[in-house]
């Protein structure tokens, strides 16, 4: 009793890898190997890059915003109107000036997702779910060991990323003392240099972080996905069928072909014997075919049903051993006889033919 129970428990452990049904199932759920660092990452990267690359035309569009204001702006008579007409102007002017920014981080977006998890559209996380809800559950992720390891994951990548920013601060301290003493273009270079230089620093130091954390990932997804020995097998039986369902219909199918192999002996011209091992029942048609074909077969037992059902319904037995044997090698039912058995199997026609006309 001991040794069924442990052998039960061993069943149910989740020691296997994840099948491919598994897989795709749990894809179609919208659970996949994803890490949110890999998007930040990335992100940050190309919204870097757009900043090094659009950088001196979003300062002199700002310049333009700064001079426009202070030089015509100021000008007008504070009324609606004009209000409505500025505001208007300046939010055309702002969002031309952040929109290469914003279609690169877009673009980055859409990339990073499909460079981890290909093209995937579900509608499952948005399915109604109280389970979603349930306080209790809701409690037990809050305190769970993920929870806590994500935790500890961003206080490492607060401090990683602040120790890697405040290092480069720190060995530029002495010129940003000095920034008082500069004119405001230089001030503003300078600063920009700087933020470039940081975000650049940082984001390196993330992509880093994100390649570990999506190994990470990968292994806590693949641990979670894990199957035992009896879920491998029910999904095999879901995929393949019961094997026991599988094996009934396959007898059923057997004796219906039984039954019409049978039912095709009365029509036969000739059975052919072994006599006791083989029988096989020809029958020639002109309309129907070119040559003799066979209408049934069968070894022992099926044989012996050949020729009882033949003595039944008149159909004369022809004992030709070799010939018999031959014919169940080489001919299936329904196949028109081989060339090198019509000699054969004409002279054994031709005597039944007599035998008939006598009768």
């Amino acid at each position: 009793m001991l040794l069924r129970l442990d052998l039960q428990f061993f069943a149910g452990e989740k020691t296997e890898k994840a099948t491919p049904k598994r897989k795709q199932d749990e894809r179609k759920k919208g659970k996949v190997a994803k890490s949110q660092d890999v998007n930040t990452a990335i992100l940050l990267l190309f919204s870097f890059l757009g900043l090094f690359v659009f950088g001196t035309f979003m300062k002199n569009g700002m310049l333009d915003i700064y001079r426009q204001s202070f030089t015509e702006y100021i000008k007008w008579d504070l009324t609606s109107g004009n209000l409505q007409k500025m505001f208007l102007t300046q939010l055309i002017e702002a969002a031309k000036l952040v929109a290469p920014i914003m279609g690169v981080a877009l673009i980055a977006g859409v990339a990073s997702n499909l460079m981890q998890v290909g093209f995937l559209f579900t509608t499952e996380s948005l399915k109604f779910d109280l389970k979603k809800i349930d306080p209790i559950s809701g409690a037990k992720r809050i305190f769970s060991v993920r929870a806590i390891v994500e935790l500890f994951k961003s206080l490492f990548k607060i401090a990683f990323i602040g120790t890697i920013t405040f290092s480069i601060i720190w060995m530029n301290r002495d010129e940003m003392m000095m920034m008082s003493l500069k004119t405001v273009s230089s001030a503003l270079g300078f600063f920009g240099h700087m933020a470039l230089t940081m975000g650049f620093a940082a984001t390196i130091a993330l992509l880093f972080l994100a390649l570990l954390d999506y190994i990470y990932q990968r292994f806590d997804y693949e641990k979670n996905l894990r199957m035992s020995k009896q879920d491998i097998k029910d999904e095999y039986k879901n995929i393949e069928g019961n094997p026991l369902i599988k094996q009934k219909i396959r007898e059923k199918q057997q004796q219906m072909a039984m039954r019409r192999m049978m039912s095709e002996v009365p029509n036969a011209d000739v059975v052919i014997t072994n006599p006791t091992h083989f029988a096989i029942a020809i029958k020639y048609d002109e309309d129907k075919a070119s040559a003799p074909y066979v209408v049934a077969k069968g070894a022992d037992e099926v044989a012996l049903r050949i020729k009882n059902i033949a003595k039944a319904n008149g159909v004369m037995t022809v004992e030709n051993r070799p010939l018999a044997r031959s014919l169940f090698a080489a001919v299936d039912i329904g196949d028109l006889i081989p060339e090198e058995f019509f000699q054969a199997v004409a002279e054994v026609l031709a005597y039944v033919y007599r035998v008939e006309k006598k009768a």
